[in-house]
């Protein structure tokens, strides 16, 4: 993927963090986007500090003023070959008093601004006749959780707009995965109370969180020519905890 411009959302952070130095190192030209502009700042001169090639863009995924801000900026430099839909939030709470606020937020922001995000980079990629997209997920897209069912919504539904996008752009050279996330060390985690870490931890094979670099080691090799005749499927990286 060397000299190929990656765009990863959500990258102020956690996996999505971790997902830009991966494609740096593996010589992308790695745009950074999220609303946290100075931890954007401090990531683009560690990846630029190591040799990689990077640059940073203000981007919130609900807003579709923004998003076109971003990827035009990003457009600049070439067409962008690799998108990683990784920006996420949670609005926990029980379905019987979810508010409409709480589950707007999380689709808007999960995905409705993944697509708005896989529809800025499709006409390049489509005329190029290359291009990688992969949609970060959640093991709980899979099987479910009390208490997230707007979260549970918007992952799932990026798995199925995953497969659908994957049948009508793959003539043109185009694939389309999901990586899917166990409990991952990162931000969203940390905040966990301690009782429910220990019971998460009784229900993972592996009886350990797994870490960023581990989502995106999954994440580089999806966005590499070697992943090449993979398209459609939804990689699990969960440490057993849902088969």
């Amino acid at each position: 993927m060397k000299d190929r411009i990656a765009f990863v959302t959500g990258a102020s952070q956690g996996i999505g963090r971790a997902c830009a130095q991966d494609l740096a190192r593996a010589g992308a030209h790695v745009f950074v986007a999220a609303r946290q502009e100075d931890k954007l700042a401090t990531l683009v001169e560690e990846i630029r500090t190591s040799g990689g090639q990077c640059d940073a863009v203000a981007l919130d995924v609900t807003s579709r003023d923004s998003i076109n801000e971003a990827f035009g900026k990003a457009k600049e430099a070439g067409t962008v070959s690799i998108l990683v839909n990784n920006a996420g939030v949670t609005q926990d709470g029980l379905a019987v008093r979810m508010s409409a606020e709480q589950w707007n937020k999380v689709l808007d922001t999960n995905l409705t601004g993944g697509f708005v995000c896989i529809q800025k980079v499709l006409q390049g990629m489509m005329k190029q006749r290359w291009g990688r997209i992969i949609n970060v997920t959640s093991v709980v897209g899979l099987s479910g959780n009390a208490g997230q069912a707007n979260y549970v919504a918007s992952k799932a539904g990026l798995m199925g707009l995953t497969k659908s996008l994957a049948l009508e752009v793959a003539s043109r050279n185009i694939t389309v995965n999901a990586v899917a996330p166990g409990f991952i060390e990162t931000p969203m985690t940390d905040v966990l109370p301690d009782k429910v870490k220990e019971q998460t931890l009784d229900r993972i094979p592996l009886h350990r969180l797994g870490t960023p670099d581990e989502i995106a080691k999954a994440v580089s090799f999806l966005a590499g020519d070697d992943a090449a005749y993979i398209t459609g499927q939804v990689l699990s990286v969960n440490g057993g905890m849902y088969m």
